[in-house]
C-alpha cells in the first residue's frame, strides 16, 4: 500500500498530512464504507482540532452525517464505533513526535480496517472516485459527549475490579500528555487505586515528554515510582493504545517481559497467539511451554489484526497477540489495541505479587534498538540494499516477512524500514548485552555505510 502502512497514515501535519489530504482520505473512506453515519475523533495534538475539521467536511461532502465524539484515546473510539455499528475516523499519529498526524479507520465492528479494506479505500483515494453529493444532500454533524466516560465503564466491567481494589495498589501513571489523560486515572481510581500521575495534562504540545513510551522519554514516570513507593508505573502513547510498566523499584520493564506474563496468564493449550517478525524469545518460550501456537506477520497492528480474523474465521482460539511495543489484543475483549484495559489486566496480575516478581520468568534477555533516519528515496533505498548484502552474507537463518531478520539460534537480528516514520530500525535480542550489541551495529554500521555514500 502506497498511502496506509503497518497503522495508519501519518506524516508531519501541515506538510504530508495536510487538511487537504485527509478530506479526500475521508471522502474515499465515506464513499468505500457506505454508511450514512460515521464517527469522527482526534486526541490531544495540535494539529487535531485542524485535520479532524478536514475529516469531517469529506465525510459529509460524499452525504455522510458526522458524530464529533472529540478527543478520546483510539480504545475510547473503537468502542463508539462497535457500540452504535458505524465506521469512524481518528486523527492521530499514535507515538509519534508531536509535529506528527495521522488517519486511522476503524471499521462499523470497532476494529482498524484489515489490509484489503484499506486497499479499497486507497484505490479509491488515488483514482478519486468518489461519491460526491450534490449540494442538498451532504451529511450533517453533531457533538456527541459522554464517549470517554462510557469508554471508562466498559473497561471497569471487563475486568476483576475487586481483586484490583482488595491490593490497595498505587499506581504511577504517565498518560504523555495524550488523549488517556483524559480517561486512565478515571479508571484506576475507579478500581479502587491510589493514582499520582506526571504529565497528566491533555497538552498537543507534549511538553513534558515525546508520545512514545521508551526509556528515553520515561524518566520522569521511574522517579514517580519511587518518591510516591507506587507498586507500578504505567505510561500511554499518545491516543493511549498502549501501555508500558515500570516495577516497584522504578525500573523500566521491557514490554516483551510484560507480553510473555500476560500471554502465560491467558494461553491454554491449543490455542494460537499472533506477533510481528520482531517477536522477542519471551513469547516464543511461553508458547511452548504451554503447547499454544506461535504465528508472525510483518509489524503493524494492521497485520496483526488482519491475521487474527483469518485464524478465527478457520476456527482457532486467539486470546491474546501483540507487539513488545505495549500493544496487545485481548481479542474476547475486543480486536483492539487497548492501553487502559491491558494495564489493568497486569494489575490483576500483580495483585498479590510485585511486578518485578510477575515478570521474573521473563527474564534473561537483553535488546538494542536504533534508528537510522533518511531524508530522501535514494537514501532509503540505498540503506536497504546494504542491508540485503549483509543479511545474505551473515550465517544466520534468513527471514524475509519484514525487512531482514536474521536468527543466529541464540540471538536474533532485524532491520526493517519504520512503516510510519523516515526510519530503518535495527532490533536486536541475545542473552548476553555484548552480543545483542555487537548484532544490532552489524547492521547499524551497514545502514549508516550506505547512508553516507548515497
Amino acid at each position: 500500500m502506497e498511502v496506509f502502512g503497518s497503522s495508519g497514515t501519518r506524516g508531519v501535519a501541515n506538510e504530508e498530512v495536510t487538511p487537504a489530504f485527509v478530506l479526500r482520505v475521508a471522502k474515499a473512506a465515506g464513499t468505500v464504507w457506505g454508511f450514512d453515519r460515521v464517527a469522527v475523533a482526534r486526541d490531544t495534538r495540535l494539529t487535531g482540532r485542524m485535520l479532524a475539521d478536514a475529516a469531517a467536511s469529506g465525510l459529509a461532502s460524499v452525504g455522510v452525517d458526522v458524530d464529533r465524539v472529540g478527543v478520546v484515546p483510539t480504545p475510547g473510539v473503537q468502542a463508539y464505533a462497535e457500540r452504535e455499528g458505524i465506521p469512524a475516523i481518528m486523527i492521530t499519529a499514535s507515538h509519534n513526535p508531536p509535529k506528527y498526524n495521522g488517519v486511522k479507520l476503524i471499521g462499523e465492528d470497532g476494529v482498524e480496517l484489515a489490509v484489503a479494506d484499506l486497499e479499497r479505500v486507497e484505490s479509491t483515494l488515488l483514482e478519486e472516485v468518489f461519491a460526491t453529493v450534490p449540494w442538498s444532500e451532504i451529511g450533517r454533524m453533531r457533538e456527541v459527549d459522554g464517549v470517554g466516560r462510557a469508554y471508562v465503564e466498559e473497561v471497569l466491567a471487563a475486568v476483576d475490579r475487586d481483586r484490583i481494589a482488595d491490593a490497595e495498589l498505587t499506581v504511577a501513571l504517565d498518560p504523555g500528555h495524550g488523549a488517556g489523560s483524559l480517561t486512565s486515572p478515571e479508571i484506576f481510581r475507579e478500581l479502587g487505586c491510589r493514582v499520582v500521575t506526571v504529565n497528566g495534562q491533555a497538552d498537543g504540545h507534549f511538553p513534558g515528554r515525546d508520545p512514545e513510551p521508551i526509556p528515553d522519554n520515561l524518566g520522569d514516570l521511574g522517579r514517580l515510582v519511587s518518591a510516591a513507593g507506587a507498586d507500578v508505573g504505567i505510561a500511554h502513547d499518545g491516543d493511549a493504545d498502549r501501555a508500558i510498566f515500570f516495577d516497584e523499584s522504578g525500573a523500566y520493564v521491557e514490554g516483551d517481559a510484560t507480553l510473555a506474563a500476560l500471554a502465560a496468564a491467558t494461553l491454554e493449550a491449543g490455542d494460537v497467539t499472533v506477533s510481528a517478525v520482531n517477536v522477542s524469545q519471551r513469547l516464543v518460550d511461553v508458547a511452548n511451554d504451554v503447547g499454544a501456537d506461535l504465528e508472525l506477520t510483518p509489524i503493524g497492528s494492521t497485520n496483526i489484526i488482519t491475521r487474527i480474523r483469518d485464524l478465527e474465521a478457520d476456527g482457532r482460539r486467539v486470546p491474546i497477540a501483540g507487539e513488545g511495543n505495549g500493544g496487545i489484543f485481548f481479542p474476547d475483549y475486543r480486536l483492539s489495541r487497548d492501553g487502559a484495559y491491558t494495564a489493568a489486566k497486569f494489575l490483576e496480575l500483580i495483585a498479590d505479587r510485585p511486578v518485578s516478581e510477575v515478570v521474573a520468568p521473563y527474564g534473561g534477555y537483553v535488546n538494542d534498538r536504533r534508528n537510522v533516519a533518511y531524508e530522501s528515496t535514494a537514501e532509503r533505498e540505498a540503506m536497504l540494499e546494504a542491508v540485503a548484502t549483509f543479511a545474505r552474507e551473515a550465517d544466520a537463518e534468513l527471514n524475509t516477512r519484514d525487512g531482514y531478520r536474521l536468527d543466529y539460534g541464540d540471538a536474533w537480528v532485524l532491520a526493517r524500514p519504520s512503516g510510519t516514520e523516515p526510519l530503518v530500525r535495527v532490533y536486536a535480542e541475545a542473552r548476553e548485552e555484548g552480543r545483542a550489541r555487537d548484532l544490532a551495529e552489524g547492521m547499524y554500521d551497514a545502514l549508516l555505510e550506505a547512508k553516507a555514500d548515497a
